[in-house]
C-alpha cells in the first residue's frame, strides 16, 4: 500500500487549503477501512486530525471541526482535506495514513504546508 500527499506548499492566510492523498495498493472503499490525516507543526509532535471511513463517514477532532472538511473521490481512489480561512498555525507537515482497527498502518511521506501572513 502506498499513499502520496499533494498540496500547494504555500498558502496565504484566510485562503482555502486543499490537500489530496492518492492511494495505491488498496481502495478507499475497502470494507472497514479508514483514511486519516495527521499533522506535525514545526517543533511539535504529531497531531491526529480526523478520518473518513470506507462508507464516507467522517470524524474530526473537535478543535478543527468547524473549518475542516474531509472528502473522498472513489473514482480516483483519493481522499482530501479542505481547510477554510487558514491561519499561520496551520503551518505543518501533513501526512495521510490508512486506519485499520484503530491502527495507523501505512503512511505517506508527508507534504509541507506553510501559511504566510
Amino acid at each position: 500500500v502506498q499513499l502520496q500527499e499533494s498540496g500547494p506548499g504555500l498558502v496565504k492566510s484566510s485562503e482555502t487549503l486543499s490537500l489530496t492523498c492518492t492511494v495505491s495498493g488498496d481502495s478507499v472503499t475497502a470494507k472497514y477501512s479508514g483514511w486519516s490525516w495527521i499533522r506535525q507543526p514545526p517543533g511539535k509532535g504529531l497531531e491526529w486530525i480526523g478520518y473518513i471511513s470506507y462508507s464516507g463517514r467522517t470524524y474530526y477532532i473537535p478543535s478543527l471541526k468547524s473549518r475542516t472538511t474531509l472528502s473522498r473521490y472513489t473514482s480516483k481512489n483519493q481522499f482530501t482535506r479542505q481547510v477554510n480561512s487558514v491561519i499561520p498555525e496551520v503551518t505543518a507537515v501533513y501526512f495521510c495514513t490508512t486506519l485499520r482497527s484503530m491502527v495507523l498502518t501505512f503512511w505517506g511521506p508527508g507534504t509541507q504546508v506553510t501559511v504566510s501572513a
